[in-house]
Parts: C-alpha cells; sequence; structure tokens
C-alpha cells in the first residue's frame, strides 16, 4: 500500500530511534513512506520531579495520543513499557514489534565496584526514579543509597560520569539501541533471578486511531504474535494491581511448549526510599490471562491478603 504515514514521537534521541526503525520496517515491508512528527510530552517538559511524583499516568504518551486522536499523526510509537495499561476511546494497539534485551543494565564508575549482590561498594549512589528498581535494588542489596535520577540515556549517562553517582540503572534495550560508548564503566546486565524487568521492557508498540482501516492494514505487518501474547501477559499482572507505570511491579514472560512461564516480583518501599522488602512468585499458564491470575493470586498469597 502506498501513500505517507505521520509518525508522532517524542524527540529524545531514543524516541526518534525507535520512530526512524519503524520508519525502516515499514519501508521495507510496505510500499509507505513515514514522515516522523515530534510531539512534546509532560514527561519531557517536568525534569524536576520523580515519574512516582508526577500526577496521573501516561506522562510520556497522553500528548502523543492526543495528536493521534485529533489527526495531527497516523500513527505514534512507544516503548511498551511506557504505555498505560487502558486504552483512551477511539484508539488501539495495531502491533507490537520485535523485542530488545529485557534484562536491566547496571553501571558503575570506577571505585563503586564491591562484593555486594548487585557488585557494589557499600554506601554506593544509586541514581534511579524507577520504584521497581528502588525496591529490587535495595531488596539485593540494602546498604546502597538510591538517590533520584531523570533525563534521557545520555543525559543519565553524563551524570554518572561527571561523578554525581556512583551507579546508575538503565533498560540494556534503550542503551543497545542508542549504541552508547560505555568506555570506562563497569556495565553488568542484570539477571532475570536477581532483577525482574518492568512489563513490556524492551518491546516497541505501534498505536493507531481505531476507526484507521488504512494505517491497520499497513503496520499490522509488523506485528510479532509472540512477543505480543508474551507482554500482554505481563501488562495483565500490571492492570490486576491497579496499573501505572509507577508501580514498584517486575514481571518477565516467556512463552514455551505449553504456555506461558511467568515470573514476577512486587516491592514494597518505605516513604524515603532506603528500605525495601520484595515478593516474588513464578508460575505458569496456558495463556497470558491464566497465567496473569495466577501471578497475581501468588502474590497476593505471599502478601497474606
Amino acid at each position: 500500500m502506498s501513500g505517507t504515514l505521520r509518525v508522532g514521537t517524542r524527540g529524545s534521541e531514543l524516541a526518534l530511534w525507535q520512530a526512524r526503525h519503524v520508519s525502516t520496517l515499514l519501508a521495507h515491508h510496505t510500499a509507505a513512506v513515514a514522515e516522523l512528527v515530534i510531539v512534546h510530552t509532560s514527561g519531557d517538559k517536568d525534569r524536576s520531579r520523580s515519574l512516582h511524583e508526577l500526577p496521573g499516568s501516561g506522562f510520556f504518551t497522553k500528548e502523543l495520543q492526543r495528536s493521534l486522536l485529533d489527526g495531527d499523526v497516523d500513527l505514534v510509537v512507544h516503548s511498551l513499557k511506557d504505555l498505560p495499561i487502558e486504552e483512551p476511546e477511539g484508539l488501539t494497539l495495531a502491533a507490537v514489534l520485535e523485542r530488545a534485551d529485557v534484562r536491566d543494565l547496571l553501571l558503575a564508575a570506577p571505585g563503586a565496584e564491591g562484593g555486594g549482590p548487585l557488585g557494589l561498594r557499600p554506601g554506593a549512589r544509586l541514581g534511579t526514579s524507577s520504584l521497581r528498581r528502588s525496591a529490587q535494588a535495595l531488596a539485593a542489596q540494602p546498604d546502597v543509597e538510591v538517590v533520584p535520577l531523570r533525563g534521557n540515556v545520555p543525559t543519565r549517562i553524563a551524570r554518572l560520569r561527571e561523578g554525581r553517582f556512583d551507579a546508575i540503572l538503565l533498560a540494556s534495550a534503550g542503551v543497545d539501541r542508542l549504541g552508547v560508548d560505555l568506555d570506562g564503566l563497569m556495565a553488568r546486565r542484570l539477571d532475570l533471578d536477581l532483577f525482574l524487568p518492568a512489563p513490556g521492557q524492551g518491546a516497541l508498540a505501534i498505536e493507531i486511531r481505531s476507526d484507521d482501516a488504512r494505517t491497520r492494514a499497513v503496520v499490522g505487518q509488523l506485528d510479532e504474535p509472540a512477543v505480543a501474547q508474551a507482554t500482554r501477559c505481563e501488562r495483565a499482572v500490571l492492570k490486576g494491581l491497579g496499573g501505572g507505570c509507577h508501580l514498584p511491579l517486575g514481571t518477565h514472560a516467556a512463552l514455551d511448549g505449553s504456555g506461558f512461564d511467568l515470573r514476577a516480583s512486587w516491592g514494597e518501599l518505605d516513604r524515603d526510599v532506603t528500605r525495601a522488602t520484595l515478593r516474588r512468585v513464578r508460575v505458569h499458564g496456558g495463556t497470558p490471562e491464566e497465567a496473569a491470575a495466577r501471578a497475581l493470586s501468588a502474590l497476593r498469597e505471599d502478601a497474606g491478603a
């Protein structure tokens, strides 16, 4: 199908990489030509507070979705982990694309390494504004100090190199996609037995207007069903716990011969983000919904609910 599709995207380096990547896939698999339209979001504008301190949800998606509903763009590209569970009326997910490395990446400056479970010395200043990462880090190594850190991937790595932090936590996928220079830093991809990613982490998603059959026909050719099912399983756990990107929830689902192997972790933090407890479960289900239901039941049973 020929024609130009207007692709809505944030203006960060990673968001632009993702939008350009989708544009390349569209050119390869279809006759459509993509035109990028940059949209500024509330998450980009307010850098003074941690994400969990901002009101509402969808900090990186609301304005993109509004542009889509208003007809200013034909599709938007999201990091699936940033996309709220509930779709606004009139919008739908048309494709979930290939998934990059789902793991979180620990980067540490020289001198910050130690013998703790995270590989950091006691008292190391660990930068992250994610409650999920904070809970898992403190549960694994309680003697680190979690310090708020926001900004795009290059900015956060620059803050580490400037000495404002001893270590930081990032998604491996973003660092890999940008090809960031990590020379001189200790880099450790955190095993899923220690650290679980956000629901949908590493996957890209394309959102369109529900009534746009033309765009659906084009974009649907990029959908990866196995990734869509695994991430649907993870996001079903998120939905069962009330939704929201700020929840201290880690999940990972893998498709096997008989269904879905699903791991989930649920953290609890004190007000000052200095102490945490963590519940972890691992279940199996024949469908994404069954596996998610079993994980939710196990998490609640473990909590004594």
